[in-house]
């Protein structure tokens, strides 16, 4: 069984090296543990000092493409190379990388496919009291909508196994974190927690300058990966309220009517007839959204036939001859070509 440690980095030049002086070089149930960094468009020496320290692969974007894009971009490149098991850490040293042996035992034993790692936020002290709560709060949301029972949503602390990968389909651009566990709810994806304990903090986030900015976008994450899955939940329960509302002027208006006080009571059949025809329109929007939901299934059922394809092993002899042959790979749009091949190291 091949595992990926993959490692995002922009500018990690001092911290990276604490990243990989712990990650475990022996497994339980790992045959070969491989190490992947993802240079989103570092301008230090972090590429560098990767493969100084013996990191194999290296994926490149020639500009910073965001944690979401570093994340698939990762994904593909290690699935290429035939992993079984991606596990995703940081380059700011906040996750333990002692941790990871552990961490995959689940997807090793077939437990579980996903597995991330709780920070015990409510422990962390180097988190205010509005943070800790607001940690909370985000994955209890992220929870109900995916109905699972993960107390750390926002960790980027993870491992997956192939078939997770396969059937995952990411389409945000801030972060992977809470959209993976929304789509893994909502396709039946084994999920688990696994907690650990973090490094003490060596720099600020870059994914956003401040707390409500992170809100602010995880807020949004959440509410398009909800939509995709349950959007027509949300026209049933509109159709549902506004019916009921538009019922009752109608009921108050016959009921005047049939002893005779309907006179001066018109507004209310109108304010009826004017929720019941909002109601029949959330009818409609329901019926075509769960049109889209079938269809949005059978595109991803076909997806997941390709990514199949292109994963399996006949396929990945044919990107490992394309990288001899080529003495380079690039990565997607908006990245630029490694460095040639040193030391028997893949691209």
């Amino acid at each position: 069984m091949k595992l990926f440690i993959q490692i995002p980095c922009l500018n990690e030049e001092t911290t990276l090296p604490l990243v990989l002086a712990k990650i475990p070089t022996t497994i339980s149930g790992i045959d070969d543990i491989q190490l992947m960094i993802i240079d989103d468009g570092c301008t230090d020496r972090t590429v560098e000092v990767a493969r100084s320290l013996g990191v194999q692969h290296v994926v490149h974007h020639a500009k910073p493409m965001g944690l979401a894009r570093a994340f698939r971009d990762g994904v593909d490149y290690a699935l290429k190379h035939g992993a079984d098991i991606v596990v995703n850490t940081d380059g700011d040293n906040q996750y333990p990388s002692e941790a990871i042996g552990e961490l995959v035992q689940p997807i090793v034993r077939h437990e579980a496919d996903i597995v991330v790692g709780d920070r015990q936020t409510a422990k962390i002290s180097e988190f205010s009291g509005f943070k800790k709560a607001m940690q909370h709060f985000g994955s209890w949301v992220v929870n109900k909508a995916a109905g699972t029972h993960i107390p750390d949503a926002a960790s980027g602390f993870r491992a997956y196994s192939k078939r997770s990968l396969i059937q995952l389909n990411i389409v945000t651009e801030f972060s992977y974190c809470m959209e993976t566990i929304i789509q893994a709810g909502n396709k039946r994806i084994a999920i688990a927690s696994y907690a650990i304990t973090t490094n003490p903090k060596t720099r600020e986030s870059r994914l956003f300058s401040n707390i409500f900015e992170h809100m602010a976008k995880s807020g949004g994450a959440i509410i398009r990966s909800f939509l995709m899955f349950k959007s027509n939940v949300i026209f049933k329960w509109a159709a549902i309220i506004f019916g009921v509302l538009g019922l009752i002027p109608i009921i108050r208006f016959l009921a005047l009517a049939s002893i005779g006080q309907d006179k001066g009571h018109l507004q209310s059949m109108l304010l009826g007839v004017a929720l019941l025809m909002i109601a029949t329109v959330c009818v409609a929007l329901q019926i075509i959204s769960e049109v889209q939901r079938i269809q949005r299934r059978l595109v991803e059922d076909e997806l997941e036939r390709t990514k199949e394809i292109q994963y399996s092993a006949p396929y990945q002899a044919i990107w490992a001859k394309q990288d001899e042959w080529d003495g380079f790979a690039t990565v997607q749009e908006g990245s630029r070509p490694t460095q040639p091949k040193q030391n028997g190291a893949s691209a």
